[in-house]
């Protein structure tokens, strides 16, 4: 190209500086038209640029140090200040959750959706007001609450904790759990338990009738339940016992079998409620001692004595139940009586029968007598001496 004469390089899409040659210096800019971005000192196009210094490389350097000394430390403290409110919100998050630990309890434990079976609680019970109180005991109050589904349900709030029975929360949600599992007929449904900071509660279904207690201590509704309703009463119970000591892994012990905590539906069947106070049986017998629990006048001597958690405690329970179901009240001073092989001789049947109903048919009158001579077995001071509910219940179908 040193040698060239003439050049045209037109319309080729070149670009960058053009030779420093007399060829190219003397070509007349029309031998230039048609490329991208030509330059080169030729009249017409623009000059190139320059190169760079040693100053200005050393400059241009110097600069990019000093852009990466600022922004990278800028970057490190954002990225710092970023991480430290995204632990704010995650630990934040971490105290609502165990302020509401229970409630989400509730909605692994429940058909139901727990956070709003809690809320719709609230609202339909005005926060536990009196005029939803339909009942009272020693361990809570129990509310009727209609849900917006139009189900009734019945709540059982439990009395505050004293603090130093707080560390026993995390057995008795467990245990709770295994009894969402229990299925009887003879066994009131159990939805759930809820607790957090303001509130703890037993969720059941609701009974039209309400407490086996309740219903005789009331002269008119007494006599509505005739000798086969509470003979069937009786029989449910057992059902209900044997189910819960020999059918269910582990077995669970009420440890609370009293008229109150029997309740009845509109057609009178009977069921057993109020697990607040239940003991799973494990295998390890150390782990079965505990408070004493219950309804004085039916608990088993041995327990009130010891403490010892046994399915002997419940059968003893359901002894006197069965006594002040035929009697119409408890039976008090009978108890002895019918414990005792000298006293017990003495007895007849009319002491023994709810005096507001008549007499029973011969017939109905033979199975009644079976139920007692079942109870006086149940009261037997030695535990090992009295039967075990299944086998109670090949002797009621006798």
């Amino acid at each position: 190209m040193n040698r060239s004469l003439e050049v045209d390089i037109s319309y080729n899409d070149l670009q960058g500086p053009v030779p420093d040659n007399k060829a190219f210096q003397d070509a007349p800019i029309q031998t230039f038209a048609g490329n991208k971005d030509l330059c080169g000192n030729v009249g017409g196009l623009r000059p190139c640029n320059p190169p760079f210094t040693r100053y200005e490389h050393m400059s241009r350097k110097g600069h990019k140090k000093m852009v990466f000394s600022i922004t990278f430390p800028l970057l490190g403290a954002l990225l710092l200040l970023l991480a430290s409110i995204g632990i704010y919100f995650i630990l934040q998050k971490r105290k609502r959750d165990a302020s509401t630990e229970n409630s989400e309890e509730l909605l692994s434990i429940s058909d139901l959706d727990g956070n709003i079976l809690y809320s719709d609680i609230i609202k339909a019970t005005d926060n536990f007001g009196d005029t939803y109180c339909i009942g009272k005991g020693g361990y809570g109050s129990v509310y009727k609450a209609k849900l917006p589904s139009a189900s009734i349900v019945a709540v059982k709030k439990l009395h505050s904790l004293p603090n130093g029975e707080r560390n026993f929360r995390k057995e008795f949600l467990n245990e709770i759990k295994a009894l969402t599992q229990v299925r009887h007929r003879s066994i009131m449904k159990f939805y759930g338990f809820c607790s957090n900071a303001q509130h703890s509660f037993l969720v059941y279904e609701y009974l039209e009738k309400g407490s086996l207690a309740t219903l005789l201590n009331e002269e008119e509704k007494a006599t509505e339940l005739d000798w086969s309703t509470r003979l069937d009463i009786i029989k449910s119970v057992a059902h209900a016992l044997s189910y819960m000591h020999h059918d269910c892994s582990p077995p669970i012990v009420h440890r609370d079998i009293s008229s109150k905590n029997i309740l009845l539906d509109r057609d009178n069947h009977a069921h057993v409620s109020d697990f607040g106070t239940a003991k799973l049986m494990k295998l390890d017998s150390a782990s079965n001692w505990t408070d004493v629990a219950g309804t004085y006048g039916y608990i088993a001597p041995e327990f009130a004595y010891t403490g010892k958690v046994t399915e002997k405690c419940d059968v003893y329970s359901f002894g006197v139940l069965v006594l002040e179901v035929i009697k119409g009240n408890h039976p008090g001073d009978l108890i002895p009586s019918v414990s005792s092989p000298l006293t017990r001789e003495n007895l007849v049947l009319t002491d023994f029968l709810d005096q507001r109903l008549p007499i029973p048919p011969p017939q109905v009158q033979d199975e009644v007598i079976l139920m007692l001579n079942i109870a006086i077995t149940c009261l037997h001071d030695n535990p090992q001496h009295r039967p075990s509910m299944n086998m109670i219940i090949p002797m009621l179908s006798v």
